[in-house]
């Protein structure tokens, strides 16, 4: 039977996405591993692979189509003696679809009866500690009718998600609690207030020329995250002031040695490396929200955010603690690169306990960085700029000084603990030779 192939979920994060282009056609034979389409996310553009063998039967989202759900139809794969007559001309979904790959998960053929009895829809996705579960359409309806519970069952589908033979070969230890299974669908929860309609916004400067910039997924993306962290999460902040003298004499002196390595390294390389140490030295602050726990981490995966064209990639040092200044320097580097081409992987830019965000080097003195959840804090790094200073001596001298803020979760740091890291901070930076003991 044919077999629809679905929109992936390339990231855990991703609802939608843009069907970029596609690598096949119709009429192509694919085998497991051929690529298939290029498929844009929020934060990346990805190759979707075939992990079923047979020939593309039908294309039903053509190329540059923007906005597709996941788990939307989007081909038709067709078995081994099937031909495209056997898709039928309905475009509507078949009643039971599959991802590519999903073995097992066969669409029904829309040949037949010219009014063939619906099929049962499939329950809705399910969600597992506020995540989403991701489940082909005929598995989720098998889990219904079983009473299994999803979120006890472990996927081998592409990218973790459950499918047909998953929910068949669950044990009993699956089944779903019986109070789950006979609750009545809850009311969905109110949304939240919204600001003016786009409309309406139009309708203040209808005499005033301007133009529409249309939001890309990542601009949605960084704008729901970012209204959602300055809402949900308590923000506090702590500033201080850190002298970089000893730093950057330090920083000269070990360029000057990893000359003939090709190694240059930045500041924001130290304060990488002195970030990552203090998460080591304030391990209470080495953590992130839950939901309704707190996670402790035990390495310090340090984010820091990276500028890109139309918005932000928060690319993750992960074992930050463990590496060198130079090693720190080259994976940043590359992690930046690959940015700005949005060719990072979701597990190098998802996770991590801490961020920092470096506006210095626009010139930035200070400002208040929003927290990425679910991270604990965030550290915003200003400019360095000379100042004068009081000595230890009481006298007046000239120092490079720069601003910090650590903006904190207050659900997961309180003050002292925030105030104690920041000392942290600070004391690596300004004694940057400890870093290296």
């Amino acid at each position: 039977m044919p077999t629809e192939i679905l929109m992936p979920a390339l990231s855990p994060t991703m609802e939608e996405g843009t069907l970029a282009k596609w690598l096949v056609k119709e009429g192509d034979s694919v085998a497991s591993g051929d690529l298939l389409a290029e498929i844009e996310t929020d934060k990346a553009t990805m190759e979707f692979e075939a992990v079923d063998e047979g020939v593309i039967g039908k294309i039903l989202v053509e190329g540059g189509t923007e906005g597709v759900k996941v788990n939307t139809p989007i081909a038709v794969l067709l078995d081994e003696g099937e031909d495209a007559s056997d898709i039928g001309e309905t475009s509507a979904p078949a009643p039971e679809t599959a991802q590519a790959g999903d073995a097992g998960d066969k669409a029904a053929p829309a040949g037949g009866s010219a009014e063939p009895a619906p099929a049962a829809a499939a329950p809705p996705a399910p969600e597992k500690d506020g995540k989403r579960i991701f489940a082909s359409p005929l598995a989720r309806r098998i889990a219904a009718d079983k009473g299994l519970d999803l979120a006890q069952i472990t996927g081998s589908g592409p990218h973790g998600r459950i499918v047909k033979a998953d929910v068949e070969g669950a044990g009993p230890q699956a089944a779903a609690p019986a109070a789950e299974q006979a609750r009545p669908d809850a009311p969905a929860p109110a949304p939240p207030a919204a600001g003016p309609s786009a409309e309406a916004v139009a309708r203040i400067y209808e005499d005033r020329d301007f133009e529409e910039v249309k939001l890309d997924g990542m601009r949605k993306t960084i704008a729901a995250r970012l209204t959602e962290a300055k809402q949900s999460i308590p923000h506090f902040y702590l500033r201080r002031n850190i002298r970089l003298d000893a730093l950057l004499k330090f920083r000269s002196e070990l360029n000057t040695q990893l000359e003939s390595r090709g190694v240059k390294l930045s500041v924001n390389d130290f304060i990488i490396k002195a970030c990552a140490l203090a998460l080591q030295s304030v391990p209470d602050a080495n953590a992130v929200w839950a939901g309704d726990r707190i996670l402790k981490l035990a390495p310090s995966d340090v984010a820091v955010a990276v500028a890109i064209e139309g918005g932000l990639f928060t690319p993750v040092l992960r074992d930050a603690e463990m590496k060198s200044l130079s090693a720190l320097s080259a994976e940043m580097k590359d992690l930046a690169a690959r940015a700005r081409d949005r060719k990072l992987a979701p597990q190098e830019y998802l996770g991590g306990s801490f961020a920092i965000s470096n506006l210095g080097m626009f010139g930035i003195e200070n400002f208040d960085a929003v927290i990425n959840p679910p991270h604990g804090a965030i550290l915003a790094v200003g400019a360095g700029v000379k100042k004068p200073v009081v000595g230890a001596d009481g006298d007046l001298t000239v120092a490079t000084v720069m601003s910090v803020t650590l903006s904190v979760d207050h659900r997961v740091i309180d003050g002292a603990l925030g105030a104690e890291l920041l000392q942290a901070i600070v004391d690596n930076l300004e004694n940057p030779m400890v870093m290296l003991a």
